[in-house]
């Protein structure tokens, strides 16, 4: 199961990132060309926060099973010495559970704001400021805190 889930973890990655990144581009181009803010936002507002919502549970019960974040916990003091464990054990759901409260608040906002100006500038900055913050955190292959690949198979 473990295995599995660290699969699909793997490959929700890309859903939210599509879903993030279209989402910006939305409340980018409403915002600048003074559109409405229409029944295809508010869906992708909702469903980018839906996506990274699916994608936390995801995430927190790999956390509880993860050997490596188990070994970080019971050998905290010569864990914090390797980047690599204080990334999974520390870093990577701290910076994550961030970035989705940030999106989370970002999304309840613009939501309620009542321009559909100020709904795509809400947007676009909280949005954005998840993204830059997900962004931080994925291990990406090129990443100076910890190195995954891309694409895991199930």
């Amino acid at each position: 199961m473990y295995s599995t889930l660290l699969s699909l973890h793997s490959l929700v990655r890309w859903f939210v990132l599509a879903f993030l990144v279209y989402s910006i581009y939305r409340a980018f181009i409403g915002y600048n060309q003074n559109k409405t803010f229409s029944k295809t936002d508010n869906a992708f507002r909702h469903w980018t926060a839906t996506v990274a919502h699916i994608q936390l549970m995801i995430g927190i019960i790999l956390y509880t099973q993860s050997p490596v974040v188990k070994y970080f916990w019971t050998d905290t003091k010569s864990a914090l010495q390797n980047l690599d464990l204080t990334f999974y054990g520390l870093i990577h759901i701290f910076l994550m559970l961030t970035a989705i409260v940030v999106l989370t608040i970002g999304s309840a906002l613009a939501k309620r704001k009542p321009t559909d100006k100020e709904k795509f500038k809400t947007m676009l900055v909280w949005f954005s400021i998840a993204l830059i913050v997900i962004f931080i955190a994925i291990p990406w292959t090129f990443s100076p805190l910890s190195s995954r690949p891309s694409f895991r198979t199930f």
